[in-house]
């Protein structure tokens, strides 16, 4: 759910970049340039290079590396790019299977996002929150990951700790403004990583390491309360709008999304439908009315009638302190119903843990989210993240945000980020072989693709009847509703001058959601661009690849075969998923 960023590393760890020898086979010189574009990626990443389960590169340990954001790393990566896309265009001129050919589009793609950033969005230049977050994952993921013995791991998270200062000095001569939000936000989360070096890991830190890692730890937080600092006073007076704008926008958009449609195009199918949402919603509680208000006479307004339904479902929640054991029992309850109805076969592992959101993640994701098993170490598992309640919280924005995760949104969002939805899907992407195919197309996996999945998995139990009841009908209709308004608030904010009171009657008055919701979902548009699209374009591009599949299979057609057919090819763009399926 991220958007793509400048990935640099020192020269050292980079594999030597030209074109691929013209004595190999094309099928051959495609694998080399996929596992070369793979590999040095994570190379140049190494903080995700960890949570992917990549560790060495040509002798060089990652683990103890932090990504390398100066002038040099960038213009190291910004050559890796152009060379890649280079030998990816020649490669295509060969006579290749269209799987071959869909590889290449995923590197072609990936190229030109990293490109649009270094050059054109300067994320390093302009989003704290980008270094925030590096930090915070380069400490996090070995510290759950348990791929090699715990006084390794936090070995090698002392090393990356003893490089925060050097960094952040880094990113304090890269960033020249930044929008308001985004400071404030990187400062939240950092304090996030303070606790995570001076309480959870430092409680882990055993004897024979605990002098180096007092050492590290005491100027790595000296580091983060000055970058604070410089957030809050030096770059706080220099400001920059959040907005991509529209020229920036539309590029993004097309390589993000990978489809033929520009974003008005878009915007207008999306209005649509959320217009045809709302007026089914209607006669949903309409006919939902009687049980819960007896005899008395539903009113005509849509709003009036769907809003007042929508507040009975709504008190139907868990408390602050049941909520997170209530999405355990959600998980379990959905694996059952996806087993006893044959929607798909399951994964043989269990290696899916529920797990509070990482502080350091907070900011974008308010509610909860998904973290897969490592591409290249798919044992060590993945999580279900449920972002908890603070103390901070007042009551009221904890009744909001009860009433808005109710008992059926609670399982819808269960379905979405676990079981059917991302879970399964990444579990299937990590078995597809070769091997090196499956990496590349998990771990640059195409966000429609991702997305839609969890939106059409989520439409697929409900449509199979898991917890047949008008509440959940309504409350699957409202979260269909956010789908959609999720793509008119990222096109209007971020390239029609959209108001915050414009977005936030958007999704309280048009899609009735809860007060806290709307204003993380706010905050979470303002963050990112062109991620919030994705639910509603891949949502309808399942359903097309669905319905063309099935017109072509005919009375051979089965649900769970087509599920097989599609999640074994891996997160490639849907209409690539289209033309290698009917093909």
């Amino acid at each position: 759910m991220r958007s793509p960023r400048s990935l640099v590393a020192p020269l050292s760890i980079l594999i030597a970049l030209g074109a691929i020898g013209a004595a190999h086979s094309s099928e051959d010189q495609v694998r080399e340039l996929a596992e070369n574009f793979v590999y040095t990626s994570l190379a140049l990443n190494p903080s995700s290079a960890t949570s992917q389960g990549y560790h060495v590169h040509h002798g060089v340990v990652l683990d103890e590396l932090l990504d390398d954001y100066s002038r040099k790393g960038i213009d190291r990566a910004r050559a890796f790019y152009v060379q890649s896309r280079s030998d990816a265009i020649r490669a295509s001129g060969a006579q290749l299977t269209p799987e071959m050919h869909a590889d290449l589009d995923i590197i072609k793609l990936q190229c030109d996002a990293a490109l649009l950033d270094l050059d054109k969005i300067q994320s390093y230049r302009h989003n704290p929150t980008l270094y925030v977050e590096t930090i915070g994952n380069a400490i996090y993921n070995p510290f759950i990951l348990n791929y090699a013995p715990e006084s390794k791991r936090l070995l090698q998270i002392t090393a990356r700790i003893e490089k925060i200062p050097a960094f952040l000095e880094t990113a304090k001569q890269n960033i020249v403004d930044a929008p308001e939000i985004w400071s404030r936000v990187a400062q939240e989360e950092n304090e996030g990583n303070l606790r995570l070096i001076d309480g959870t890991i430092r409680a882990k830190i055993p004897a024979d390491l605990k002098e180096r890692y007092d050492r590290a730890a005491v100027k790595a937080i000296g580091a983060l309360k000055s970058f604070n600092g410089f957030l809050k006073t030096d770059l706080g007076r220099h400001t920059s709008d959040w907005r991509l704008g529209a020229q920036n926008y539309a590029t993004k958009f097309k390589l993000t999304l990978a489809i033929d449609e520009t974003p008005q195009q878009t915007l207008a199918d999306a209005e649509a439908k959320l217009e045809n949402i709302r007026a089914q919603m209607k006669k949903q509680a309409v006919a939902a009315y009687p049980n819960f208000f007896g005899k008395k006479r539903p009113p005509n307004d849509l709003n009036t009638v769907v809003l007042q339904v929508l507040d009975r479902v709504a008190q139907q929640h868990a408390t602050r302190d049941t909520y997170f054991d209530e999405a355990k029992f959600d998980l379990a309850e959905a694996t059952r119903f996806v087993k006893d109805h044959h929607l798909l076969a399951l994964p043989s592992r269990s290696n899916l843990q529920v797990i509070p959101t990482p502080e350091f993640m907070r900011g974008i994701y308010g509610v909860g989210g998904f973290s897969g098993a490592p591409v290249f170490e798919p044992q060590l598992g993945a999580f279900y993240w449920i972002t908890p309640f603070t103390p901070d919280m007042t009551p009221e924005r904890v009744e909001s945000k009860l009433r808005e995760y109710n008992s059926y949104g609670l399982k819808i969002l269960t379905i979405h980020e676990a079981m059917p939805g991302h879970y399964v899907q990444f579990e299937y992407a990590n078995r597809i072989e070769p091997k090196w195919r499956g990496a590349l197309r998990s771990v640059f996996s195409n966000g429609p693709y991702v997305e839609g999945w969890a939106v059409y998995a989520t439409e697929l139990m409900i449509d199979e009847g898991y917890q047949k009841t008008p509440e959940m009908q309504l409350t699957f209709g409202k979260q269909m509703l956010r789908v959609v308004a999720n793509t008119i608030l990222d096109i209007k904010l971020q390239t029609m001058g959209m108001t915050d009171q414009q977005a936030l009657d958007l999704m309280i008055n048009d899609t009735f959601q809860e007060k806290e919701e709307a204003e993380k979902k706010l905050q979470r548009a303002k963050l990112s661009s062109c991620q919030l699209p994705t639910y509603f374009v891949g949502w309808r591009g399942w359903d097309q690849v669905r319905q063309a599949y099935q017109k072509r299979e005919g009375s051979r057609f089965t649900v769970s075969d087509f599920h097989a057919r599609a999640l074994k090819q891996g997160a490639v763009p849907l209409p690539v998923l289209g033309r290698l399926l009917l093909e």
